[in-house]
């Protein structure tokens, strides 16, 4: 067997707080560096570095900790505020100028006494993106990265999806980022309204869309445009075209280095992630690792087994954080055998299999178990078509000839609510929770009324199978094809998978669990360049990928897929007016038909996993 080997801390640590480098443009952008020490004294020499660029004030204590975590076993950690955050100049832009401020910074950090030869990157979310930025910039000495769950291309996951807005993210992230600007932390007034904002938001969901000078974001008018520009601008046009936003426009740029990805199947970006992941394998000879939990957005969430209201078992926490990517950066800064290389690429969380009852947290017991494989996405995964039968079942084979399309209502005035999703919290318990819950309605904060079951609304359409005599695993990338018209000009419909568990003790009426859903704005549904508005009564042929997803439909349980026009607050609720988005004044009530007859076939596909 062969000896594995790893950093072990073996120094103190000192950090040199504040140091100024300067932009192009004259824009001092401030950096903490963390190095070894003995007795309280530096220790001189060359050491491999480690960058984090962030938005969230380099002063935290996470970070901190990450600082004397990696200084003590012989790193360089380097933790910078990005422009106009916290100590750093200049005006901060949502994801604007982090290509160029990244390379300026990793020119400084090469030119130090105590940088050696190869520099890594860390971060998760936006602080992966600042290190995508930066690759595409291809410094020199850039040797890795650790990549967690991080963007692709906003425009299609995270702030914009399938042409809708990702409103609830947007809105609740532009909220606590405004907070925490430069205008609230220098005007006492400010910042007081925007915390009242804080601690109502969900009161400013009920008259929409948002109106730009209507709320105290207006007190921070950077925070606010950017807001604004993620729920206008739906074309996909050269704005969302940058290597901050959408590093899929720049992959023939991105540097044959080892990356580290990691996300999780309840996380913000796990779409994103698996896309990149399949892109770079594709393009690069370098390794690539990729690590799927069921957390909800990675980092500090790596020790929970837990997402939502679903337990999955002990086994599903991993490692802490720091240790996972010191083995990582020990294997491709230093060169010490971790047993890194003699893993599978690919260490994913395949859920379900527990026991379905209620733990003494509250939360159910889903279960499931960690599987090592060499691809993703998995090419024994077989793909099967289940069609929508007029009855509400899901069958191997098509509906009749005559059968009748099933419609229903979608007023944008009562939509469906969200529950549970890809998607974290930042403190606003109650306005959105991440992770998966049963899909029962009343779960936002002070809404009193009974929590019904989704699939009771007249306008969420439920298809099933019959109870599964045998489990069946779906792990990958679900499709739905839909036909479908609508009285509308513009529309959206919408579609989400659910394991349906039996009656039973612990939940007399069932257990119904998001795993994953997906929204097509119909006005996008030829290209995303520029909106094709609908004909009514015309029929159309459309596609939704949900996120992909790893999960055991155990035997009894069926395999559910929820159709409908809303799910909201994650995505906006589209007027039907054929308006411009994000700047509607009218709505409207539209007829919608979901056709299932033998040549208009609606259907969902299936990767399932032979047994």
């Amino acid at each position: 067997m062969k000896a594995f080997e790893g950093s072990y801390r073996q120094y103190d640590s000192v950090v040199d707080r504040d140091l100024g480098i300067a932009m192009d443009d004259g824009a001092m952008l401030y950096l903490d560096v963390y190095r070894p020490a003995l007795k309280g004294e530096a220790v001189e020499g060359e050491w491999p570095v480690l960058l984090e660029r962030s938005p969230y004030n380099k002063d935290r204590m996470s970070y901190s900790i990450a600082g004397r975590y990696f200084a003590q076993r012989g790193y360089v950690y380097v933790i910078q505020d990005v422009r106009g955050r916290w100590s750093s100049d200049g005006a901060f832009e949502f994801l604007r100028n982090e290509a160029d401020d990244g390379l300026a910074t990793m020119q400084w950090l090469s030119e130090q006494p105590w940088c050696g030869d190869k520099i890594g990157t860390l971060g998760i979310s936006y602080t992966t993106a600042t290190q995508q930025a930066l690759a595409v910039r291809k410094p020199p000495k850039l040797a890795t990265q650790v990549l967690f769950d991080g963007p692709y291309n906003y425009f299609r996951q995270t702030m914009r999806h399938g042409g809708a807005c990702e409103y609830a993210i947007a809105f609740q992230y532009v909220v606590f980022m405004a907070r925490s600007g430069k205008q609230a932390n220098a005007d006492p007034q400010v910042q007081a309204q925007l915390d009242e904002m804080w601690a109502s938001l969900t009161d400013w969901l009920v008259h929409q869309p948002l109106r730009q000078g209507s709320s105290p974001l207006r007190l921070t008018p950077d925070y606010e445009q950017w807001f604004f520009d993620m729920l206008t601008r739906s074309d996909y046009e050269d704005y969302w075209k940058t290597p901050d936003l959408c590093i899929e426009e720049f992959i023939d740029d991105y540097p044959d280095i080892p990356l580290l990805l990691e996300t999780s199947w309840y996380g913000h970006h796990i779409t994103a992630t698996l896309w990149k992941y399949a892109e770079l394998k594709k393009h690069h000879r370098t390794p690539k690792k990729l690590v799927i939990g069921t957390w909800l957005h990675g980092g500090d969430m790596f020790t929970q087994s837990w997402a939502g209201d679903v337990e999955f078992g002990a086994e599903a926490a991993l490692e802490d954080n720091n240790g996972l990517r010191l083995r990582w950066v020990d294997q491709h800064l230093k060169g010490l055998p971790t047993g890194l290389e003699e893993e599978a690429p690919v260490k994913l969380f395949v859920m379900g299999g527990g026991s379905g009852k209620r733990d003494a947290a509250g939360r159910m017991m889903h279960g499931g178990r960690w599987r090592d494989e060499q691809e993703w996405p998995l090419t024994r995964a077989e793909e099967t078509t289940l069609y929508f039968q007029p009855d509400g079942a899901l069958s191997p084979d098509r509906a009749a000839a005559d059968a009748k399309p099933v419609e229903y209502d979608f007023d944008p005035a009562n939509p469906v609510p969200t529950v549970g999703g890809n998607f974290t919290n930042y403190g606003t318990t109650g306005f959105l929770e991440g992770g998966g819950y049963n899909q029962n309605s009343g779960t936002m904060s002070g809404d009193q009324s009974p929590k019904l079951p989704l699939a009771a609304r007249p306008d969420v359409i439920v298809f099933r199978t019959p109870p599964l005599e045998d489990g069946v695993e779906v792990t990958g990338v679900v499709t739905c094809h839909l036909w479908v018209g609508s009285s509308a000009v513009d529309t959206d419909f919408t579609v989400k998978l659910i394991d349906e568990y039996p009656p039973s003790a612990d939940y007399p009426n069932g257990y119904a669990l998001n795993l994953g859903d997906s929204i097509l704005r119909m006005r996008y549904r030829e290209g995303f360049e520029a909106p094709l508005f609908m004909e009514p009564g015309e029929i159309y042929r459309i596609q939704l990928q949900l996120q992909a997803t790893s999960n055991f439909f155990a035997p009894g349980h069926r395999i559910r897929v929820d159709v409908s026009s809303s799910n909201f607050p994650h995505y906006d609720v589209n007027p039907n007016t054929g308006e411009p988005l994000g700047l509607s004044r009218c709505s409207q009530v539209a007829r919608q038909k979901i056709y299932q007859d033998v040549a208009r076939a609606s259907c969902v596909d299936l990767p399932i996993i032979p047994s």
